[in-house]
């Protein structure tokens, strides 16, 4: 039985709902943020937090042996593309490094899960729909540290007989269905979180880059996967690799895509206001297409998603962004 949790960047979007739902399923959770680009008001108040960075691998290693910790959850990364073609001796150190430390501080202690957050960024530009066996050759600085922290994990797990879940993101969005948790980072570079601030002001304008890709309308296509999905996913991976001793790498989306067009339809769709919609030019290591063949994952856990839908997802970032804006009055 996985019983005491420990998840590295609890405090921030999706720890915080990975927490929200280990918490409901009655696990012990404790969470590390040195709220850098985690939240206060995001921690759940059911949870043991610390305010640490996960470079300090003894405070770590005193956390995991004093609570008896089974699994992690590793999360704590630095995780903005744009950010991380300018920076990436900090990406490097961050994703990379902070990932040894933080196996280093599992070593010879009760941990047997470690549960990584990887990302679709790894795959190589052009494939389109890829499974886990797809070519790998990351085109951005954040995708290159991610799977050098797979390699990491991988070599550890070996060697440490413990079992690894990694699970590699596509792109997330959405906001809890409880309206207690969702994205807070203004900077994330995130689409649906830049699309509700926008939404929130008299005139929306809402931004595409690139309208001349070779896709049915133009602009991108990206396998949009609901948060709570994602944090659903997190606890199922964890219960199987726990119950069968072993472990996988899994992508982690719908198996469906939506264009960035299509997303701020939906967006002017549900806003009361006039919207317009301006085309600007493209950005470097935006990826054409992609989507995640999710019959693995399937097939592992029995997953089904809960908010395949995009017309949900938008309503859940609209709702979660009136609440911030109704708090900032407040």
């Amino acid at each position: 039985m996985v019983k005491n949790i420990l998840i590295t960047g609890g405090a921030g979007y999706i720890g915080s709902h990975i927490a929200e739902i280990l918490i409901k399923k009655n696990k012990k959770v404790f969470l590390i943020d040195n709220l850098s680009t985690g939240h206060r008001q995001l921690i759940n108040k059911k949870a043991k937090f610390f305010k640490l960075d996960i470079h300090y691998k003894n405070k770590v290693k005193n956390i995991i042996e004093k609570y008896q910790i089974d699994s992690i959850i590793h999360l704590a990364a630095n995780l903005i593309i744009g950010e991380g073609q300018k920076k990436p001796k900090k990406y490097f150190k961050n994703n990379v490094l902070g990932t040894q430390k933080l196996l280093n501080a599992c070593k010879n202690t009760t941990v047997k899960n470690f549960i990584f957050s990887s990302s679709a960024a790894i795959y190589k530009e052009g494939q389109y729909i890829v499974s886990e066996k797809s070519i790998i050759k990351p085109k951005s600085i954040y995708g290159k540290t991610k799977i050098k922290a797979e390699i990491l994990i991988k070599n550890f797990a070996k060697k440490n007989k413990i079992n690894y879940g990694i699970l590699r993101y596509f792109n997330i969005a959405g906001s809890s269905p409880s309206g207690k948790i969702g994205l807070i980072n203004e900077n994330s570079d995130h689409l649906f979180k830049n699309f509700s601030i926008e939404i929130m002001k008299k005139k929306p304008k809402l931004k595409i880059y690139g309208i001349n890709y070779k896709t049915k309308d133009g602009s991108c296509i990206r396998d949009f996967i609901h948060v709570s999905d994602i944090a659903d996913i997190h606890y199922l991976v964890l219960n199987k690799i726990n119950k069968l001793n072993i472990s996988k790498i899994l992508n982690c989306g719908y198996n469906k895509g939506s264009s960035v067009l299509q997303v701020a339809k939906e967006f002017r769709r549900q806003s009361p206001k006039k919207v317009d919609i301006i085309y600007t030019e493209r950005r470097n290591n935006d990826l054409i297409k992609i989507i995640a063949s999710n019959n693995k994952l399937k097939k592992f856990v029995k997953w089904s998603p809960k908010f395949n839908n995009l017309s949900k997802i938008v309503k859940s970032c609209i709702a979660w962004e009136k609440k911030i804006k109704l708090n900032e009055k407040l």
